[in-house]
């Protein structure tokens, strides 16, 4: 075994279904992590359960009420995203540190921007 596939994880290997069964368990896994958690993601997600089914109810088309569904999915992406960067740089180390702030504070804008990007997308679709 070459030193490089000792540093793997010993699922890496896994092909086919078994890796898809595996992605599926280490997602639903990630979610919970996050919901329970994560305040931040519980309110997206809150946030999402109410303007999901508000965006399909509206009048409108099918490309405006995918766009207005895509940029809500798209902020609890960031967000998980955002919370990864998170705890690795919390498990790294908890001292407050220049470019720990950095990596969270851009984190935190990648986030502002995609609720930024919620507002942009329902209002041009709602007000044309």
């Amino acid at each position: 075994m070459s030193h490089d596939s000792q540093n793997e994880s010993p699922f890496k290997g896994k092909t086919g279904l078994t890796r898809l069964w595996n992605a599926l368990h280490y997602s639903i896994a990630g979610l919970r992590a996050a919901y329970r958690h994560e305040d931040a993601f519980r309110q997206e997600v809150w946030l999402a359960v109410l303007l999901i089914p508000v965006a399909v109810l509206l009048p409108g088309s099918g490309i405006g009420k995918a766009l207005m569904i895509g940029s809500v999915l798209l902020v609890l992406v960031v967000e998980l995203l955002n919370s990864a960067v998170e705890a690795t740089v919390d498990r790294i180390s908890l001292e407050n540190h220049r470019l720990a702030k950095r990596a969270k504070d851009i984190g935190s804008a990648a986030v502002l921007i995609s609720l930024a990007n919620v507002a942009a997308v329902w209002s041009l679709v709602l007000l044309g």
